[in-house]
């Protein structure tokens, strides 16, 4: 299970640059839920990741607001620890709530934005940009 974002940032804060800060990354990654093989599909897969990456989401609607739940895989383990954080920055959130979310606010608060390759960049952009339209989906459905 992976913890709330607020231990996370505190986590984050107390590591040194470098090794220490990728290894925390693999570990919030292999605390990923699993994800069922059969939501390997095409549809799931969120394109402009270097890595293969899927993203399911679903509108929980035994909640009042309803709340987007939100699962991840990569087949990466770098790139699962960042689907991780990107998942715990919204996961549980409204569809409005999510579109208030900034990622690379949260990466640059952390210090990891400056020591994310252009690619793995994009691809978390990518991450980000597949859970906001989802969202805006859900609220426009």
């Amino acid at each position: 299970m992976l913890p709330p974002i607020a231990t996370i940032i505190e986590n984050f804060e107390i590591l040194d640059d470098g090794p220490d800060r990728y290894e925390y990354l693999i570990e919030l990654g292999r605390a990923l839920p699993d994800f069922p093989s059969e939501l390997l599909t095409e549809e799931n897969r969120v394109h402009g990741c270097e890595s293969q990456v899927w993203v399911k989401s679903h509108l929980d609607q035994s909640h009042e607001p309803p709340r987007l739940n939100l699962r991840g895989t990569s087949d990466s383990v770098i790139t699962k620890g960042l689907i991780a954080l990107v998942m715990t920055l919204h996961d549980g959130k409204t569809p409005q709530e999510i579109a208030a979310v900034d990622v690379f606010a949260v990466f640059k608060q952390i210090g990891l934005g400056a020591h994310l390759t252009s690619k793995r960049a994009n691809g978390v952009r990518a991450m980000a940009d597949r859970i906001h339209k989802d969202a805006a989906r859900f609220i426009a459905a």
